[in-house]
């Protein structure tokens, strides 16, 4: 076994929970801009004492309503100001939020408010509620469904009017750091879901040890720009909830954007500092960027620059660029980069990426513009973050060392296991679930990693996921898939072979990508992916060049091309975008028998 550990830089609190920072900071700095809310084509911002005093109402409108301290409440709506009000008011009255990702099935919904006995449901919109209000049947406990679309904000603010600041402030004294804060519902890519109990301690040890690890994210900028990002990462995900209380504790300004599609026009009108992403955002901005350049002269000075920047990031990591390499990036710098990074907002200069590996080529891109791409690895059960790679001092293909306050160790098998304050307390209602996780005060992540000589370390796959082909060989299918994906073509990639005689893989390609392809090599706009002999020849391409990696026994011999691609709303992937492999397997049967039945 190996273990790195960093001691803790920050001082866990012995009394109130996460509360008590937004007080602190509405007393001590009240007209701090704490967050930010929708004003047409803009943004207002919201002062620390203002946003004190709303989380005040809407917390007194829940006391009267009958929520009493360790209640659990649950928010299922899409990112905006609202949500990070709702959880605020529910700590505030001493209550536990339970969140629930907005594309959720109805049964999904109905297993997480049942299982977590939600006394009540803040929801977005109209179709939510009479989605929510459906299941009461199913649901004796719960008791209350607020929308936001509908003036919940107004209506507890005014239900709460007459319970005082006093009797408020009785509720909150009564939370304790190790209480429950919330229960996190994993995104269920190995069976249902399960509720993680977070505590207050949990989030105070994650939260308060990366920004004292991580303080060039939240110092002001060059130009002295304070630190300000939008969030767009689902807050039901504990990252997305991990960046909305960091904001809090360091001052950070929060914006919220509700997807994805928004996400563009939202970062060109708030201008960010850094952003928080999954890689696929990040592989999505180079291949949009790789598409609108595509084809004769603009192409060939994309793949140019592009070629530049990775040679100048890598460059970074072996002594420094020299005197060519350093004017080549000033000249795309003009041509190229600055129009990627408008794209961005203009401002942002890092960001931090988690909730899976990010292909090393595409973080030396991003860097090699100027973007510092910071790595961090964690799950549900780590209140997020457990490790991360440091400003200045970037290891691309690993996520880092531990950050402080974790202990992180390698077993013999290869499987990741953490231990620290910010590790969670055990599943809810599930004590099974919990003794199989939680060993010896270790918890089994189900990671499989490896420290370099640094100290760093490298996530290699999932330990339930590994393919163990008839001839005896162990295949780790994430790098394969990852290899597969940097096709512009490719939108998903999955690897088969458990249990076969070889490798194969199904993939996916991107509308937007073969939209285009089509036009290109004078294709019907209706192409079916599944059936054009050239597409194949294509994807053929990409899975020869991730077969140069790996050995025989290890190469993808052959593959199908889908007619559709993965996604969250028919449940082949999780909200945080992650294959879910079960369920692929089960829908596209058919298809896994035709590959191994040619061969």
């Amino acid at each position: 076994m190996t273990l790195h550990s960093v001691p803790a830089l920050a001082v866990p609190p012995e009394h109130g929970g996460l509360a008590e920072p937004l007080f602190r900071v509405a007393e001590t700095d009240p007209d701090r801009v704490l967050l930010a809310r929708r004003a047409g084509d803009g943004w207002t911002g919201v002062r620390a004492a203002d946003f004190r005093d709303e989380v005040c109402r809407v917390a007194a409108g829940l006391v009267a309503a009958g929520v009493a301290p360790g209640d659990r409440v649950a928010i299922l709506a899409d990112n905006r100001y609202e949500w990070t009000l709702a959880d605020y008011a529910v700590w505030a009255a001493g209550a536990v939020t339970v969140p629930v990702y907005p594309s959720s099935s109805r049964a999904q919904v109905r297993t997480i408010l049942a299982d977590s006995g939600a006394r009540g449901c803040f929801v977005d919109t109209a179709d939510r509620a009479r989605a929510v209000q459906a299941l009461r049947p199913d649901l004796p406990g719960l008791r209350d469904t607020w929308t936001f679309d509908e003036g919940a904000v107004a209506g507890l603010a005014e239900a709460g009017a007459g319970v005082d600041r006093e009797r408020l402030a009785e509720r909150r004294a009564t939370v304790r750091p190790g209480d429950p804060a919330t229960l996190v519902y994993t995104s269920g890519t190995t069976g249902p879901p399960k509720g993680c109990v977070l505590t207050h301690a949990n989030f105070f040890a994650e939260v308060d040890n990366i920004i004292a690890a991580l303080p060039e994210l939240f110092a002001r900028d060059a130009a002295g720009r304070r630190p300000r990002t939008v969030l767009f990462l689902p807050l039901a995900h504990v990252f997305g909830r991990m960046v909305q209380v960091c904001a809090v504790h360091a001052g950070v300004e929060l914006a919220h954007s509700a997807s994805v599609r928004e996400l563009l026009a939202d970062l060109a009108s708030f201008r960010p500092t850094f952003l928080l992403v999954v890689p696929y955002v990040l592989e999505k901005i180079l291949d949009t960027a790789r598409r609108r350049a595509s084809g004769g002269v603009r192409g060939r000075v994309f793949e140019a620059a592009r070629a530049t920047a990775v040679a100048y990031s890598e460059a970074l990591d072996t002594g420094g660029p020299g005197p060519l390499l350093r004017l080549r990036r000033r000249v795309f710098a003009r041509l190229v980069y600055r129009r990627v990074l408008a794209a961005l907002g203009g401002h942002a200069n890092r960001v931090v990426s988690g909730g899976g590996a990010l292909e090393p080529s595409t973080l030396h891109f991003f860097r090699g513009m100027g973007l510092e791409v910071i790595e961090g690895y964690g799950l549900t059960e780590t209140t997020a973050a457990v490790a991360a790679t440091r400003p200045g001092r970037i290891r691309p293909g690993t996520v880092g060392p531990p950050l402080p306050g974790a202990e992180i160790q390698v077993a013999d098998d290869g499987e990741v296991l953490v231990r620290g304050a910010q590790t969670f307390t055990g599943y809810w209602n599930d004590e099974a679930a919990t003794a199989a996780a939680l060993r010896d005060g270790w918890f089994a992540t189900g990671d499989l990693g490896a420290f370099d000589d640094e100290g760093n370390l490298r996530i290699t796959g999932r330990k339930k996921e590994i393919l163990v082909t008839t001839g005896g060989k162990n295949v780790v299918p994430g790098p394969l898939e990852d290899r597969v994906r940097r096709h512009p073509l490719v939108s998903n990639c999955m690897a088969l072979g458990d249990g076969r005689p070889f490798v194969a893989a199904l993939v996916t390609v991107d509308r937007q990508a073969l939209r285009r392809w089509c036009d290109e090599h004078g294709k019907p706009a209706d192409l079916d992916p599944a059936t054009d002999p050239d597409l194949a020849a294509e994807i053929q391409r990409a899975v020869d060049e991730a077969n140069d990696d790996v050995s025989r026994a290890e190469s993808i011999r052959a593959f199908r091309v889908l007619p559709g691609d993965f996604g969250v709303d028919d449940e082949t992937l999780t909200p945080t975008l992650k294959l879910r492999r079960a369920t692929i397997l089960e829908r596209y049967a058919a298809e896994v028998e035709r590959i191994y039945a040619r061969k």
